[in-house]
């Protein structure tokens, strides 16, 4: 990841160009800096950098109702040395129907939160990285995902961790330019035991970044990001339910993992 970083790094800041008086000149090379790490440590830590929900409130596209808060930990909660628990369980009374679309009814009660720091990629911030290792369900009807989705508009959306029912894991790019999406889908041995998910994000024009994803360290693939930079983007971590991934979902308890979150971003 090191010299991923260092290479991009070079990159960017060789073709970083201003305008002096005489002509051109090189600016100033970029530094790099951590805007989030080290956020499941406790929970003054957690509830300094994410806040509960979603930005949009409880509900989205599953069966799921997000419940968390700062004295209700049932279904967000910290475990052990640095790890965050997301945990869904099966509801059996009426509860009503989602207030997203497609309006699915609600069958369990799960958590999410969302990062406090947006992402935007922009002439001042061209270069991020969000990772994270993560312990994610795959049987039918659990939903896990670790996203980035508008924040004043939607698309863009980068899905960098997204179980869909099974244990294949979504790279998922949504191209604003054209509409649709890019996808790179990767089996994944265990996915209930760590992994890392990785997304590089690179500003290549005025419009466009690209999105290099990576599983386990290991390279797997390259999205072009249409119309990405300067649109302020949400950083997720959530347990969806049943939607996408089938049903009927589990009857018992979900529990999603999540350690070492790290976001980054070079500033020019």
């Amino acid at each position: 990841m090191a010299t991923d970083r260092r290479r991009f790094l070079i990159a960017g800041s060789a073709g970083l160009l201003g305008v002096a008086a005489g002509g051109l000149r090189p600016a100033a090379a970029a530094t790099w800096e951590t805007v989030l790490s080290g956020s499941f440590s406790g929970y003054p830590a957690l509830e300094s950098a994410w806040h509960y929900r979603y930005p949009w409130g409880s509900d989205h596209n599953g069966t799921a109702r997000m419940y968390g808060s700062a004295s209700d930990h049932n279904h967000v909660y910290l475990e052990g040395s640095g790890v965050l628990v997301l945990k869904a369980s099966r509801i059996n009374w009426d509860e009503g129907t989602s207030s997203k679309d497609p309006y699915l009814p609600i069958h369990y009660h799960s958590g999410t939160l969302h990062a406090k720091q947006q992402v935007v990629v922009s002439d001042q911030f061209p270069q991020w990285e969000v990772r994270g290792e993560f312990q994610a369900p795959s049987a039918r009807g659990t939903w896990p995902a670790f996203w980035l989705t508008g924040a004043t508009s939607w698309p863009p959306e980068s899905d960098i961790l997204e179980y869909k029912g099974d244990a294949r894991n979504w790279f998922n790019t949504y191209k604003n330019a054209s509409g649709g999406w890019s996808s790179t889908v990767v089996n994944v041995s265990n996915p209930g035991s760590w992994h890392g998910y990785r997304a590089w994000i690179a500003k290549v024009s005025a419009t466009d970044a690209d999105i290099h994803y990576y599983l386990d360290g290991n390279w797997v693939g390259q999205h072009r990001a249409a119309n990405f930079v300067n649109k302020p983007m949400w950083l997720i971590l959530n347990l969806q339910m049943e939607g996408s991934s089938g049903s009927p979902g589990p009857s018992g308890d979900t529990y999603y993992r999540a350690r070492n979150v790290y976001v980054g971003r070079s500033r020019a």
